[in-house]
């Protein structure tokens, strides 16, 4: 069993947020159908592509679909088969470090100096910490053979 290919969309103009969308949905597809996939996760994707190639209407609602099961995609392959794509992980630790790291270092900061504007030196350090963290577990998926080879943009 193999991925289904998307219907081509001539009614997508280039260079729009719904084309790039739909580019970028498409490169995920590809990357996948280079890995060797269980027959329940096929489905699973196959059964997205067909409800995105029966939409008929372009623009906005296709963008929005097409995101949506991009991510219902994404969550699946990573809860499965722990495939992540790139700089998934700096995405998730970066905005954990703000608020999990940052915020506390901020308000100890601010506590100590008897200053609370001193609460925002924190960010940039759990900013930092966070996307180091993110880093180094994208390299440690790419040196597993975990990573996909297509960096997600909403």
């Amino acid at each position: 069993m193999e991925i289904n290919k998307l219907n081509p969309r001539p009614d997508l103009m280039e260079n729009t947020r719904e084309s790039k969308a739909y580019l970028q949905f498409e490169k995920l597809l590809s990357e996948l159908s280079k890995r060797n996939l269980p027959d329940e996760v096929l489905a699973s994707i196959n059964k997205e592509i067909e409800e995105i190639n029966s939409i008929s209407v372009s623009g906005s609602i296709l963008m929005k679909e097409v995101k949506k099961k991009q991510t219902g995609i994404l969550k699946l392959v990573e809860k499965d088969l722990k495939l992540v794509p790139k700089a998934h992980y700096r995405n998730m630790w970066l905005a954990g470090g703000l608020s999990a790291i940052g915020l506390p270092i901020g308000v100890t900061f601010g506590l100590a100096l008897g200053n609370m504007a001193f609460l925002g030196l924190g960010l940039p350090i759990g900013l930092a910490i966070g996307s180091a963290v993110g880093a180094g577990m994208d390299k440690k998926a790419f040196e597993e053979g975990r990573q996909l080879d297509v960096e997600i943009k909403y």
